[in-house]
This record gives structure tokens, sequence and C-alpha cells, in this order.
């Protein structure tokens, strides 16, 4: 089932596999001893729906049933929130692995500011409205332009999902960044607005074998914005 060099994608909160295709076509094109894997992540579709409330390491766990049927050690790129999921099973399991990317990686809870805090407690005033029939418009007007993320909002549409996503991003992950040994390319935007590139050089500081790799006037998704780039750099380290 292996070729010379197998690659899984672990990808974001709430997206797909189909998300990469782009990536994967190209990698695969550009390169015959390549195979891509991309898992649709359980719990973000009505046919992958959570049958209870999970954590980071169930979704670990998960991984590590998925990946088992591999007998060779492969890369994995984890993307937002597929690189919590990657950094962990990095720590956890290094000799599955031949190296790590990540890709505007999540797992760094950030200081709580004083302007954020401010913005917590609108949030929490504004519940007041909610027997107004313009509170859900507002509400989730205030998470994506204000707050500048709608996952919490799109969670709430599958059962379970909304605990899920609490339980995960509770989570800090500083604590692995020093024990990942294999070689790690960390791929960050330089206007990501999502995971700030403040993170992508903690990683880069704290990781021991990595290498950051900074994409000028590029956000948080840069298998869309570009996958040319992407691509070429995946394979770079791959190589």
């Amino acid at each position: 089932m292996f070729c010379q060099d197998t690659i899984i994608i672990l990808h974001g909160w709430q997206s797909s596999r189909q998300q990469w295709s782009e990536v994967e076509q190209k990698l695969e094109k550009s390169n015959k001893n390549i195979i891509v894997i991309i898992p649709n992540l359980p719990g973000f579709k009505k046919k992958t729906e959570l049958s209870c409330v999970w954590d980071l390491d169930d979704y670990v766990d998960w991984f590590k049933e998925f990946s088992s049927n591999f007998n060779q050690p492969f890369f994995l790129l984890g993307h937002s929130f597929g690189g919590r999921i990657a950094i962990k099973f990095a720590e956890l399991y290094p000799e599955r692995l031949k190296g790590l990317i990540l890709v505007s990686s999540a797992g760094i809870i950030p200081k709580r500011k004083f302007s954020r805090s401010i913005i917590s407690k609108i949030a929490n005033l504004g519940k007041i409205f909610s027997c107004f029939p313009f509170y859900k418009l507002f509400r989730k007007g205030f998470y994506k332009y204000i707050l500048q993320t709608s996952d919490y909002i799109q969670a709430e549409k599958l059962p379970f999902l909304k605990e899920t996503f609490k339980n995960v991003i509770k989570e800090d992950l500083r604590k692995y960044f020093n024990k990942i040994k294999i070689p790690c390319l960390i791929i960050w935007g330089d206007k990501d607005k999502l995971t700030p590139l403040s993170d992508g050089y903690l990683m880069n500081k704290q990781i021991p074998n990595s290498k950051l790799e900074i994409l000028k006037d590029i956000g948080h998704c840069p298998y869309k914005e570009i996958p040319e780039i992407l691509t070429q750099k995946i394979l770079n380290f791959i190589n």
C-alpha cells in the first residue's frame, strides 16, 4: 500500500478532505513515489457525527487507530485544528513518523488581553437580547467580524460538537514542543488572523529540529490561496 513516501494530511476544524484536493493532486502529480491520504476527521459531517463529547485525546486515539493500517513511517501534515492532533501524535508516537509538517497550526492558548476581556463581557451582556429576532444575526456577525472566528457558532449545528470544541481549545500544547525530535517544517502566512505568526515563531523556537517558512501576504489557508507554492514547500521537505 505504501509508496516510497506517504503523507497524511489532517484538515482544520469543520473542514474536509475536499478542501485539500488541489494540493493532493499536485503532490501526486509532481512525484509518482508519493501517495497522499486525507481522512475526513470525525464530527464535522452528518455521516461522521460524534456519539458523545470528545477531547483532543479522542482525536489522537482515533488517528492512531486509523494510521495503524500503515506499517511504515509516514509524513504527517496538520493544518489549524489538524495541527493540534499532529503535534500530540508526534510527541506520543514519533516512531510512526518520518517528519511533521505544521501549517498555520493551532495549539497555543493566547494570553488574555484586556481588550479580549472587554469583548467577552460584551458578548455575555448581549445574551439579554436573546429573545429578540435579530439576536442570531447579531451573534453570528459578532463572532465572525469582531472575534474573527465562526467555529464556535458552526459547532452548534451538530450534536456534541460545541462541547468538543470547548474541550479541544482549552488544552495548551506548548509542553509538548520540546519533546518533538523528528524533523519538522512549520509553514505560516504572515497575514494569518486566526493563528498569529507569533505562534509559528514560538513553535519554531521550541521544537528542536524545526524550520519555519513564512508566506508573504498569505492568510490562514495557503492550500486555497497558493496551492502551488505550498505543494513545492512540502515536496522540498519530503525530498
